[in-house]
């Protein structure tokens, strides 16, 4: 899938070196960079997401006591 994205300049710049001085192509840092990030990303923002919906409400939440009581744990 092609997409394309506007890179601030002296990013730009930095990704620029980075390619001449080690051979390979911008793409394949970005590929590099998103394929290695996205991890981070998504256990961030799908975090912080599920936080807002558990602050608003939207989300059930569980004490241990009720799941170990609900799983026959409890002392």
């Amino acid at each position: 899938m092609a997409t394309s994205i506007r890179l601030d300049p002296e990013i730009e710049m930095r990704l620029d070196r980075l390619a001449d001085q080690t051979g390979r192509t911008k793409a394949y840092y970005l590929r590099e960079i998103i394929q290695n990030g996205l991890d981070e990303a998504e256990e961030y923002y799908l975090a912080a997401s599920l936080l807002e919906r558990v602050r608003k409400g939207e989300e059930e939440v569980v004490t241990i006591a009720d799941l170990e009581q609900d799983l026959g744990l409890a002392d």
